[in-house]
């Protein structure tokens, strides 16, 4: 439209069709002029219902820009309509004005408004980092921004020159020294468009030295929209990423807490969690396989409801004990001087009794009670044959395995229990050692073989069992023996030696049958003070007995 008011007037120098001046100089109106104002009046109705319909169908700031249009267009219509009725009247002019005062006034509030809001979502950012650098990618110059005192004490420039320049020279006074290499690889201009290609932000962190002690940051660039500039980003994630630490420890304490408990929970069928000062409870059950624990029953009593089902449930023998384990004032004084009190009892089911352990223990609070009830039948019984089996073992170890009597590991123990009595002073203990030896064993075992030489001491062991039928009979060598004479066999000591010295001759006359050499010798109380020295005197015996049987 302005192209075309521009034509006319030109064209209008040579034909006048716009206006002209008669012959007194004076301005007079042409039919161009007139149909002009018309097309603009039409053009501007246009804009304003155009404006309007656009308002109708838009909000906030941006409605309020249309009908501020479509105000313009109306006001510069009227106007336009006064400028054709009084030719001579500068309305048009008027009109122009009003209309640029009007929208100047609505778009400038806006922009003024709009600027006041990015103004504001800047300053937000801005409290969120401890400075945020705007930099012209091609000559490095940069604008600073900081309102972070920490960040201040860098000694940060508001404005300069070469940010990549600058910001590499204040890495060795800024940057942890372990940090320093690594931060240098990022202060590059190609490097930033590199690692922003595809992507519209990228960011990195290392620490830099805030008053003597590092602190990581988090640095972040982005491309303006124009991509003429770099906005770079620095921001303390110090507190955060401790923050973050701590959390995590905390949960994993947590975590670990709850799996330690539900591990020591699942070794109990049963948990009472006890309230010291006025007995309430909680019960939870704690039997399944993962240990988890499920609330069971609860109660304003725990010491009222156990004493009410002890009789029908603890074995008859075991109810004095169990309610006297489970009084409240007994577990305070126990728990005072130990850490953990319990207790092993027997409960009924199904008419057979069945062993169970209570152990009581107090948190670190000690405002409660923790009762755990554990199954330990299988434990018990399980105890029980390891304890037979055990007894069978010792009993072989100490059995010879030719003969079946006792063997010299036997007669070991023996004698450092007899010795043991004599060093207490326990001599009022009467008994005697025999010594004995199978004689001709080697010759037979070089004539008849090894088979027959271990019938022969099998012979002698029954022959020494049969005389000495009330004392533990020992081979303690190949062919040597020791009986400990005691009770009723010390007693008639003589007699049996006179018995077993008997056998010998008879079989020594008939060639039939073992020959055993022996000799006894007594304790005496007050001059033995060692059983050697009793062994010794009866082994002695035994060689001279020895001798006499070979002549």
């Amino acid at each position: 439209m302005v192209s075309a008011g521009v034509i006319c007037l030109m064209l209008n120098r040579f034909y006048g069709f716009m206006f002209s001046y008669n012959n007194a100089h004076e301005y007079v109106g042409e039919t161009g002029r007139n149909i002009s104002f018309q097309l603009q009046i039409a053009f501007y109705t246009v804009i304003s219902v155009y404006m309007m319909y656009v308002a109708h169908k838009s909000n906030g700031r941006l409605k309020v820009r249309y009908k501020a249009v479509a105000v313009t267009s109306i006001v510069l219509c009227v106007f336009l309509i006064f400028q054709i009725l009084y030719a001579f009247l500068p309305s048009y002019a008027v009109g122009l004005m009003i209309g640029i005062c009007l929208v100047h006034s609505f778009v400038q509030s806006g922009e003024k408004k709009q600027k006041e809001i990015q103004d504001d979502i800047a300053a937000a950012m801005a409290e969120d980092y401890e400075a945020i650098f705007y930099i012209e990618i091609e000559s490095g110059e940069y604008i600073s921004y900081s309102k972070s005192q920490k960040y201040q004490t860098l000694d940060a420039k508001a404005l300069g020159k070469d940010f990549f320049k600058e910001a590499l020279e204040s890495i060795d006074g800024c940057v942890y020294p372990e940090d320093r290499e690594y931060a240098e690889t990022f202060y590059d201009k190609k490097t930033m468009l590199e690692n922003l290609n595809g992507k519209h932000s990228f960011s990195f962190k290392y620490r830099v030295m805030i008053c003597g002690e590092p602190r990581y940051f988090l640095f972040t660039v982005t491309r303006e929209k124009s991509g003429q500039y770099f906005i770079f980003y620095e921001k303390d994630i110090q507190d955060e990423l401790d923050a973050e630490k701590a959390q995590k420890e905390n949960q994993k304490k947590t975590t670990t807490f709850s799996q330690i408990a539900e591990s020591l929970a699942s070794h109990y069928d049963v948990i009472y969690y006890v309230d010291i000062s006025d007995s309430s409870y909680i019960g939870y059950e704690a039997n399944n396989i993962f240990g988890q624990l499920q609330i069971s029953k609860s109660g304003e009593d725990f010491f009222s409801d156990v004493n009410a089902n002890i009789p029908s449930i603890v074995h008859p023998q075991d109810r004095d004990t169990v309610a006297a384990f489970l009084d409240k004032d007994n577990l305070i004084s126990q728990l005072e001087i130990h850490k953990e009190y319990s207790i092993d009892y027997r409960i009924m089911v199904d008419g057979k009794p069945r062993f169970t352990r209570i152990i009581v223990k107090k948190p670190s609070d000690g405002t409660h009670f923790i009762i755990g009830v554990e199954d330990i039948d299988a434990e018990v019984q399980r105890e029980k044959q390891q304890l037979k089996a055990l007894k069978t073992e010792k009993e072989l170890a100490r059995r010879d395995e030719l003969t079946g009597i006792k063997n010299k590991t036997a007669y070991k123990e023996l004698e450092e229990s007899v010795q043991g009595n004599i060093d207490n002073g326990m001599d009022y203990l009467d008994f005697a050692l025999v010594v004995c030896d199978a004689n001709n064993l080697k010759k037979i075992n070089d004539t008849l073989g090894h088979a027959a030489g271990d019938e022969y001491i099998k012979a002698s062991a029954r022959l020494l069992c049969d005389i000495f039928v009330h004392s533990p009979v020992f081979r303690v060598g190949g062919d040597e023996f020791v009986v400990f004479l005691r009770g009723n066999d010390f007693l008639s000591r003589t007699e049996l030696m006179d018995k077993l010295r008997s056998q010998v001759l008879e079989n020594k006359k008939n060639e039939n049958g073992v020959i055993l050499a022996a000799g006894m010798s007594e304790f005496n109380p007050e001059s033995d003070s060692f059983v050697s020295d009793i062994f010794e005197r009866a082994d002695k015996e035994m060689y001279a007995d020895k001798q006499k049987l070979k002549s």
